[in-house]
């Protein structure tokens, strides 16, 4: 049991970061985008990075009601990942670190979502 929840809160955790920080840098004004995000191409990138981090996330919010009660990932889902993303990784990090570190780590999680199911 304890290596599903650890799995999916490792999963659940990087692609809810990467998520929101593509949501966070798509909401900025024009001029505050980073030098990457004034081309069409740069903003489509963080675009489908934030889609690949909520369909991530829908794979982990799957495999935790799969192999845990699912109250667990539900309230993973609504209070701790958002929590721990914009007190620690946020602030820490700022969005567009956050994403450039996320990124890798959700393609980690895929590949282990797949191998682990």
């Amino acid at each position: 049991m304890y290596e599903a929840l650890y799995l999916f809160l490792a999963t659940g955790l990087v692609s809810m970061s990467a998520a929101l920080s593509a949501g966070a840098l798509n909401k900025l004004p024009e001029e505050r985008r980073p030098a990457f995000m004034q081309t069409r191409n740069g903003a489509v990138t963080v675009v489908m990075a934030g889609n690949l981090g909520a369909l991530t996330l829908i794979g982990a919010l799957a495999y935790g009601i799969r192999h845990l009660d699912w109250w667990i990932p539900v309230s993973c889902l609504f209070i701790t990942f958002p929590v721990v993303h914009l007190v620690l990784i946020q602030r820490l990090l700022g969005d567009l670190k956050a994403l450039l570190l996320m990124l890798p780590l959700v393609l980690a999680s895929i590949v282990a979502l797949w191998y682990f199911w």
